[in-house]
């Protein structure tokens, strides 16, 4: 029985599932990163919130420019926070991968 190649075969077999495992790996760094400027874009908007300023506005500028186009902001009454909702873009087309939140409200501070 010939066994010359048979790694470069079992190589080539693999390469499929190395390239989705990459790919997995990338989309949770991805939904991460969404997460994590999730929170600045909400805190952003808080802080514009609180002084009367647009918190869609400062929402967007915390947010590179491929995301800035998914975020939903949302204001309470009365200066009770802002909500900032991003969808998680996917590594491969167009799609959302679905959402994520963040909450965020300026308080007080007694001096």
């Amino acid at each position: 029985m010939e066994e010359r190649g048979q790694a470069s075969v079992e190589l080539v077999a693999l390469l499929p599932l190395v390239a989705v495992l990459g790919a997995l790996a990338w989309q949770a760094v991805l939904a991460g990163q969404a997460v994590w400027l999730a929170g600045s874009a909400a805190r952003a908007a808080a802080r514009a919130h609180a002084v009367g300023a647009d918190p869609a506005a400062a929402a967007r500028r915390a947010l590179p420019s491929p995301l800035d186009r998914r975020v939903r902001v949302r204001a309470a009454p009365g200066g009770a926070g802002v909500a900032v909702s991003i969808g998680v873009p996917a590594v491969v087309g167009r799609w959302r991968l679905g959402t994520v939140s963040a909450r965020a409200r300026l308080q007080e501070q007694s001096g």
